[in-house]
């Protein structure tokens, strides 16, 4: 297996090591054997990150050189397009990421994002004319501004880590924010290769700071409950999301949360290619490590049998297929690491004991390897008061469930505490877009379209969090809007 780099700590402009040279291992998830080394930051560490933060914001003119910034951050993209091999090689043995979901989501996606938030910085409105309004006897005339909230705190998760660390870290820099980004314990090197880029871009220092640690509690803690960060964009579960608004409340930190998920993929009646259309809902991307992944495939009960038909043989067909690192088709390799192998191996468990009917998989596979592997496994015969119906999994698990009409799918789809993603398919265009519409979702494809993009925004409803990112919207989620009145 192939040795990464140490992670290295990036504060202030400076690539370093962690203060005592303290590091810990990182993992990798194909063979469950040390991959490479990573700083583990001390408190002092965080401290000096934040401290760089503020200073750069408080004491440069980072917030309000517009097109300064736009510049960096395009020299910036550019690096990363140049670099894009080496972020494949991150994602593969890092991640866990198939080389053929590594360079589709895991780099190129992320990419393609940073390209459309890029492209959506000159829609925003830093000043807006209001007009001149008479009140209390005289003129007034008016404008609006929008201005960077400040310090941003980024906690990243390690199934998309650069998809997420760019959603987060770009969208703030563009918005004339500094960022502390703490990228998840277990995929530390694709943050501070972001550092590493920063730096050779030219962005001033302090700007981005980097910080991996072997204790995430440790430093977002710090981030979340330092008065210096004024705002915390948050990506994970939906358990921890929750904490960071409880610890984030004692300083009225602003926060972005974006949660967990158990999204629908609603296949009508009509739909074209029925059998095909089913056997894609397979949950086998990237091992199912998606928080918007509609793990939930929903079946007219008039097609129910053809559904199963044709699961059967695209799960059957799927067998040989995936856990093969060096095949340049293969989609679906491990899960990060033996504790989420655990966890998904517990749900599967819960639903044989819930009466769901285990329709294919359900195995650890030590044939692959020494790593993390468990079998594409589907559910049918499942109701959705069932755990496997409500709980997210995060790992290569669907659960299909039966409905009677397009009133019983929407009310099934909508009978979560989620809202994050979901997917429609349908003859009829028009009427696969007016369920869309009644679909308590911050996103949905119909017929497959793309509705997760760089360029549009993207975030959940109910406990699948608060706030947008990407596309314009993520941009200005990190944007203070300032009245200011002229007397006349």
């Amino acid at each position: 297996m192939t040795m990464l780099p140490e992670a290295k700590l990036y504060i202030d402009g400076v690539i370093r090591r962690a203060s005592g040279d303290k590091t810990y291992d990182n993992t990798g998830p194909w063979t469950g054997e040390v991959v490479g080394k990573a700083a583990d930051a001390s408190r002092e560490d965080v401290d000096a990150a934040i401290a760089a933060a503020r200073r750069a914001f408080d004491r440069t003119n980072w917030s309000t050189s517009h097109a300064m910034r736009f510049e960096l951050m395009k020299k910036y993209r550019d690096l990363l397009y140049a670099n894009r091999q080496k972020l494949v090689d991150i994602s593969r043995y890092e991640a866990g990421a198939a080389i053929g979901a590594a360079a589709r989501a895991q780099v190129d996606g992320a990419l393609f994002g940073m390209d459309g938030l890029l492209e959506c910085f000159p829609l925003v409105k830093w000043e807006e004319d209001r007009g001149i309004r008479r009140d209390y006897g005289f003129d007034t005339a008016r404008i609006v501004t929008h201005e960077a909230v400040g310090v941003v705190g980024a906690i990243t998760p390690w199934n998309v880590p650069l998809y997420v660390n760019i959603g987060k870290v770009v969208a703030a820099l563009l918005a004339g924010c500094t960022v502390v980004l703490k990228p998840a314990p277990d995929t530390p090197l694709m943050g501070t290769y972001m550092g590493e880029l920063a730096a050779e871009a030219g962005l001033p220092p302090g700007v981005l700071n980097v910080v991996t640690s072997a204790d995430p509690a440790m430093a977002g803690e710090m981030l979340v409950t330092d008065p210096r960060v004024d705002l915390i964009s948050f990506t994970g579960s939906t358990a921890v999301g929750r904490r960071v608004m409880e610890k984030g409340a004692a300083t009225l930190k602003r926060v972005f949360l974006e949660l967990g998920g158990k999204s629908a993929n609603i296949i009508l009646d009509d739909a074209p290619n029925f059998a095909q259309t089913v056997m894609g809902g397979m949950v086998v991307f990237h091992a199912g490590q998606g928080c918007a992944y509609p793990t939930r495939l929903l079946v007219p009960k008039s097609r129910y049998q053809e559904a199963i038909k044709a699961l059967e043989m695209g799960y059957a067909g799927f067998a040989s297929k995936w856990g093969e690192i060096d095949e340049p088709t293969c989609i679906m390799g491990p899960v990060i690491s033996r504790r989420q192998m655990d966890r998904v191996m517990s749900y599967i468990e819960i639903g044989k004991q819930e009466g769901a009917r285990l329709l294919a998989g359900g195995k650890v596979r030590t044939d692959k390897g020494g790593g993390f592997f468990v079998e594409p496994t589907c559910f049918v015969d499942v109701r959705n008061d069932m755990r496997i119906a409500r709980e997210e999994i995060f790992g290569p698990v669907l659960v299909v469930i039966p409905y009677e009409d397009d009133e019983d799918a929407i009310r099934i789809a909508n009978d979560s505490e989620y809202g994050l993603g979901g997917a429609i398919f349908s003859g009829d265009k028009e009427r696969a877009i007016r369920m869309a519409k009644r679909i308590r979702t911050g996103s949905i494809s119909v017929n497959g379209g793309v509705s997760i993009t760089g360029d549009l925004p993207f975030g959940g409803y109910k406990s699948s969090g608060i706030g947008r990112e990407w596309g314009r919207e993520g941009i200005e989620e990190f944007l203070e809007t300032k009245a200011i009145g002229i007397r006349a």
